[in-house]
């Protein structure tokens, strides 16, 4: 059975979210949701390693349960540095990664292990859901023209975990053509470079926690 290490980006601010308080340190049903994120994934014997790269690791630790698998290092100024910092610490024998928001804290075994096993087949794979809103695309800030509204038929949101080579995603590092802070997702690196990535149905309750209202809506769907 092939291993992965899953990267736990967890370095943001979260300054949409407002509050005092990190958004992955907010309770949902008696559980953090970096918890909750993480919980599925330390139920699989495939997984080898855990890396979380964060500014403050004393202030996540207590929130997480005990496993010899889950490791800490420091979190960049971005999401793909702090990817990038974590996947320097992920054992050269460990042949994939996965790469998961700390913030997506309803994630499902099943959508885990088909991502996997789309990776396998594909050499990269991640869960995308059609974009339900029309897409107009103008020059910022508003108020602006429109330009023209772009066809959604072939528009994927992107959801994690992101599955990948760590070897790949180690040279998409390498080899990366702009600045890591326009890197919006994981597997742009590897689009970048020119290795395929493929997409699979995602979950519509695999939602990330941006503002207090996904929270509520997380609450929801825990209740549902």
């Amino acid at each position: 059975m092939p291993t992965f290490a899953l990267i736990l980006p967890a370095a943001g601010k979260s300054t949409r979210f407002g509050g005092p308080k990190s958004k992955l340190l907010q309770q949902l049903d008696g559980q953090s949701v970096i918890a909750r994120s993480l919980a599925p994934y330390l139920q699989r014997a495939d997984l080898a390693r855990v890396m979380i790269p964060c500014a403050n690791p004393e202030s996540v630790c207590p929130l997480l349960p005990t496993d010899a698998r889950i490791h800490f290092c420091i979190g960049g100024e971005t999401r793909a540095h702090s990817v990038l910092s974590a996947l320097k610490h992920v054992p050269v024998d460990i042949e994939w990664v996965a790469v998961h928001d700390a913030a997506r804290p309803l994630i499902s075994p099943e959508l885990i292990e088909q991502t996997f096993i789309a990776a396998r087949q594909h050499g990269a794979a991640v869960p995308a859901m059609p974009v339900a809103l029309t897409i107009k695309q103008a020059d910022g800030p508003l108020p602006a023209q429109v330009l023209q509204t772009v066809p959604r038929h072939a528009l994927w949101a992107m959801q994690t975990p992101q599955f990948m080579r760590r070897a790949d995603l180690l040279e998409a590092f390498n080899r990366c053509p702009i600045p890591l802070d326009q890197v919006t997702d994981d597997v742009q690196l590897l689009e970048l470079i020119g290795k395929p990535v493929w997409l699979i149905p995602g979950e519509e309750r695999n939602l990330k926690i941006t503002t207090a209202v996904d929270v509520a809506l997380a609450h929801w769907w825990l209740a549902k």
